[in-house]
């Protein structure tokens, strides 16, 4: 039996992720991440920047902000509402931004003075973490995986149809695995 990526933190047991070199497969619908559940894609002190960056750039809501930031990753990343949003008020309580009147219920945010400050003061650091989110995007671009990415979703639908139905025998259940198993390592030894 292959044991590969036992205690890696990889599949799902060690978090719901498979990572594996430049590639990161979530199969749950959280927020994408890089390596095993408990490692966010961005600290939270670095999405802060990240975010008064693009607010300083142009004011924007919530909602833009998550689309521009999936947007510069092509897709790769996208912080998920509920890390967002309180930072927008953690910004706000820190006099780093303030809401600007808008049309509708959302609430928009320009960067004030002390906002600029410690774009300033963390300006090599925030240089980094646009290039960083550059760089997913130029990568995601390149189509590294895609068909990986493809193949593994239909992977995944083919078992979840398979499982759904509760057709499956134990003999069966058993043999599914044996497949996955030679093909995980199949691939371990490709060069």
């Amino acid at each position: 039996m292959w044991h590969g990526m036992q205690g890696r933190g990889c599949g799902p047991r060690g978090g719901g992720h498979w990572s594996r070199g430049p590639f990161s497969f979530a199969w749950d619908a959280g927020e994408k991440q890089e390596g095993g559940r408990g490692r966010p894609m961005f600290r939270r002190e670095e999405l802060r920047l990240i975010v008064l960056k693009l607010i300083a750039d142009e004011p924007r809501h919530g909602y833009d902000l998550i689309r521009e930031i999936e947007g510069i990753t092509k897709g790769a990343y996208a912080p998920s509402p509920g890390v967002v949003y309180p930072l927008l008020t953690l910004l706000d309580e820190m006099d780093l931004t303030a809401e600007q009147v808008s049309e509708g219920a959302k609430k928009r945010y320009a960067i004030t003075n002390a906002g600029r400050r410690e774009l300033a003061e963390n300006a090599e650091l925030v240089a980094g973490l646009m290039a960083r989110l550059a760089e997913m995007g130029a990568e995601r671009s390149r189509g590294e995986g895609t068909p990986i990415r493809r193949a593994m979703q239909n992977l995944r639908v083919a078992l979840q149809h398979r499982v759904q139905r509760g057709e499956m025998s134990e003999d069966t259940l058993h043999d599914i695995a044996a497949l996955i198993d030679e093909v995980a390592q199949r691939i371990e030894r490709l060069r």
